[in-house]
């Protein structure tokens, strides 16, 4: 058993359970499981993901029992170790409160209870013991590191020029010198280009893997009649050198976000396995070949399938039957979690799979969510 909290206004509160009764499409696609207990409390080590699985069906279902919209989910309600999800089985919704009880018979939600805090002091330490959606141990270096660059980053990416002393190779504290435009940002990344992330299907260069070397920051800015800027190397993962390259440090990354389906129909497939290996399994990261572009946002959940075979019709002879081949539906085989979108490549997590995800696979949006 587990539990859950919420900080709402009530009129943030009143929205969220008066549409939490499921719709009849809901219904025949977000199913509560036969085997749902009567409550969870959540506990500190819980992720958004296993419970939601432990009421729904499909995880990603959690934003329509609870009548969440787009803004909701982008920022979702954070959810806390010491309160009760409660499943009011009579009228098919999830609660805060205790079916029966005052605040779960009134229609209006008039008689939730509030709980009014001072953002500034309460907000700090109720994000810190927040519960993620998914375990975050497995993402944070995919969260903070240029591992993936995309072409038009590449072409305008700042490079380093020359060290201090004529140093080949650079550590903490040591100058470097950099060439490229800035844009008013005054701390870096460093990265060297790797190979190429080629679409499983079309076979064109949509990114390119990137090794994270350290970071750098800006002392001097180039004056007039001076080609290059003046940096600092502030941390090192790996050796920095001359040639490479340079990106913006990137904003604090979305740290708790809602399990859901795309927006829109997505149908991609798997490009890439973290570590160059050819297969993968649970709680493994891998890239797919569609992004913010495609209608992926950070909390997408896609269902992963292998390609049906196409295989011999038994019915026909001799030099016929290879010719006559029957396609195979694709194999539903486990779900993959969005945690990082990028233009045209994204970043997913293995979560439940029962076979070996390969390079190739289809991960495309779930079905109930588009019937």
């Amino acid at each position: 058993m587990k539990n859950f909290s919420t900080v709402v206004s009530r009129a943030a509160a009143v929205a969220l359970l008066a549409a939490a009764a499921a719709s009849p499409a809901q219904a025949a696609t977000c199913a509560f499981r036969p085997n749902a207990p009567d409550q969870h409390v959540v506990v500190k080590g819980d992720t958004l993901w296993d419970i939601s699985g432990t009421f729904l069906q499909n995880p990603w279902c959690w934003p329509q029992v609870w009548g969440m919209n787009r803004d909701e989910i982008r920022n979702p309600h954070w959810i806390y170790p010491g309160q009760i999800i409660y499943f009011d089985r009579a009228r098919g919704r999830l609660s805060l409160n205790r079916p029966g009880s005052e605040g779960s018979n009134s229609g209006d939600g008039a008689n939730l209870p509030l709980t009014k805090l001072s953002p500034q002091l309460r907000t700090e330490s109720l994000d810190r013991d927040a519960i993620q959606a998914i375990p975050a141990g497995q993402i944070e270096p995919y969260l903070t590191q240029p591992l993936v660059v995309e072409p038009g980053v590449l072409a305008r990416a700042p490079r380093i020029v020359a060290a201090q002393e004529g140093r080949v190779y650079l550590g903490t504290g040591d100058r470097v010198y950099v060439v490229g435009q800035l844009g008013g940002v005054r701390n870096f990344q460093v990265f060297r280009p790797g190979g190429a992330l080629r679409d499983p299907v079309t076979r064109k260069v949509l990114a390119h893997e990137a090794t994270y070397l350290g970071s750098v920051s800006l002392d001097i800015e180039a004056k007039p009649g001076v080609d290059a800027h003046a940096f600092r190397v502030t941390e090192t993962k790996q050796e920095i050198g001359v040639g490479d390259l340079l990106v913006p440090l990137p904003p604090p990354p979305v740290r708790n976000y809602m399990p859901h389906a795309p927006l829109q129909a997505v149908d991609a497939r798997v490009m890439s396995i973290h570590s160059g290996v050819t297969h993968a399994g649970q709680s493994q990261v891998v890239t797919v070949n569609r992004g913010s572009l495609d209608g992926l946002d950070v909390g997408s959940v896609l269902e992963l399938y292998h390609l049906g075979k196409k295989v011999a019709d038994p019915a026909r002879r001799g030099i016929f039957r290879n010719k006559e081949r029957i396609k195979l539906p694709d194999e539903q085989y486990g779900s993959l979690f969005i945690f990082r979108v990028f233009n045209k490549v994204s970043y997913g997590l293995i979560m439940q799979v029962t076979a070996p995800v390969e390079i190739g696979d289809v991960a495309r949006s779930p079905e109930a969510a588009t019937e």
